[in-house]
């Protein structure tokens, strides 16, 4: 590499410029030597990585270049022995391109000590393959945390809530931090909480199974938002509250006041707020543009009074292109003739697609055809 590039050195107040390793070694002395042997020889491990990486792993130069940042090896035995392993149980090429490219520093793992004791765990679990593969090539960084530590003990406290290998493997692949922190810490103690609170187990694991995010914090700042769920009005026995818990977990203070001055914003007062909260917590995660978007439509186009909907939150977890419009069109023409009243109106939105067209348009035979019509052109636009 030395013998190619052109070099230039200070020495002293002198700038020596060489073309050559030769002509450097002249004016270097023994200590320079020893610098200049440690440089050839990280470059040329360097060289070496980055090689390997888009030769044996698939990865293209700029993330071959990237990932050697984080992996030194002199020779492929090591790497290579990490591939055969992921080989030899059932990733595929483009997987294994993947999983190095997410955490290049696999390839320094012994795949004996290191790799084969969590797939004999999983197998001993009947965990299917095709399903670890899927949780490593999302995660991979955790086949570096400890079987005895984090994999086993997070395992076991998860298939107690939730009676299933499968669903166990599915949240950790919602949530890989699950086996990044202490599972004694934070997800032992916060499952007690909610027991200690008297919310069901049957609530705990579907709060658990599809947002295990909300259960990883410290203890005490759980408590006091399960308290804080209880000051609002909620049951801990009752399916909302969980619902509620996740809600209030999984957004920042200053998320929460911005979402309520959005309500306020169409008249909303903070009891209404409240209220609707208690019977849709999961109105307040809905995003603020689309609040402004779905309060506008029903507002200003339907034609109803905001309480309308304050009194409805759950018409806010709608998709506003995809149902609400295509439905209103043909709301607005029944409403127009006397066939349904504005109160049944929620219903109209929230039935299912068999039940909106066998009430709402086939009902009505002489407006049937223009209804299906209106109906089918708002939801082929909305696809578009």
């Amino acid at each position: 590499m030395f013998n190619v590039l052109h070099k230039t050195f200070l020495h002293g107040r002198h700038t020596i410029t060489a073309s050559s390793t030769h002509k450097l070694l002249f004016f270097l002395n023994p200590s320079s030597l020893i610098s200049l042997k440690f440089i050839t020889s990280a470059a040329n491990q360097h060289s070496f990585g980055v090689s390997y990486l888009i030769n044996s792993c698939g990865l293209s130069p700029e993330s071959a270049l990237k990932a050697s940042k984080y992996v030194r090896f002199e020779s492929p035995e090591k790497p290579d022995s990490v591939i055969a392993f992921l080989n030899n149980h059932g990733f595929s090429k483009t997987q294994i391109s993947e999983v190095v490219n997410k955490f290049p520093k696999l390839l320094a793992s012994d795949p004996e000590k290191t790799l084969l004791p969590k797939f004999e765990f999983c197998d001993s679990k009947g965990v299917s393959r095709p399903l670890l593969v899927k949780l490593i090539c999302f995660h991979p960084s955790i086949l570096h945390r400890s079987l005895e530590n984090q994999w086993i003990p997070s395992f076991e406290i998860l298939n107690d809530v939730l009676k299933s290998n499968e669903k166990t493997i599915l949240t950790i692949i919602r949530y890989p931090g699950v086996l990044a922190h202490g599972p004694k810490t934070y997800l032992r103690p916060n499952i007690n909480v909610l027991k200690e609170n008297g919310v069901p187990e049957s609530n705990i694991a579907t709060i658990l199974y599809h947002h295990p995010r909300v259960f990883f914090s410290k203890p005490d700042r759980f408590r006091e938002s399960v308290e804080e769920v209880k000051r609002m009005g909620l049951k801990p026995p009752i399916f909302a509250f969980v619902m509620a818990l996740s809600t209030l977990r999984g957004m920042s203070k200053m998320a929460w006041k911005k979402k309520i001055n959005v309500y306020k914003r169409w008249d909303w007062s903070e009891e209404a707020i409240l209220m609707a909260f208690r019977r849709f917590p999961l109105f307040m995660t809905v995003s603020e543009d689309k609040i402004m978007g779905m309060m506008n439509y029903f507002v200003n186009v339907v034609g109803v009074e905001s309480s309308f909907v304050s009194r409805r939150p759950e018409l806010l977890g709608y998709s506003l292109n995809k149902r609400i419009v295509p439905r209103s069109s043909v709301a607005m023409v029944l409403l127009s003739k006397g066939l349904v009243k504005a109160s049944s109106l929620s219903r109209l939105f929230g039935s299912s697609e068999k039940v909106f067209l066998e009430k709402y348009v086939y009902r009505y035979p002489e407006e049937a055809p223009q209804l299906l019509k209106l109906y089918t052109d708002k939801l082929m636009a909305a696809r578009k």
